[in-house]
């Protein structure tokens, strides 16, 4: 079984933000309003992700103590 020290998820959760950075951008600029909303939609599951990965970061560190 593969150690999961919350890298994998920190990593997706920079995808997901920057991603949906791009997409409320975008319909911001052409007036889109289904494209910014599923823009911050995907920013909030990307800071939600990055958060999981820190927990499990966090834990990894306190169980290697």
């Amino acid at each position: 079984m593969e150690k999961d020290n919350g890298m994998k998820d920190k990593a997706k959760g920079i995808k997901d933000k920057v991603v949906g950075e791009a997409k409320d951008s975008y319909g911001d600029a052409t007036n889109d309003h289904s494209k910014q909303a599923e823009g911050k939609a995907q920013k909030a599951k990307g800071e939600v992700q990055k958060k999981v990965g820190k927990v499990k970061s966090d834990l990894d560190d306190k169980n290697n103590k």
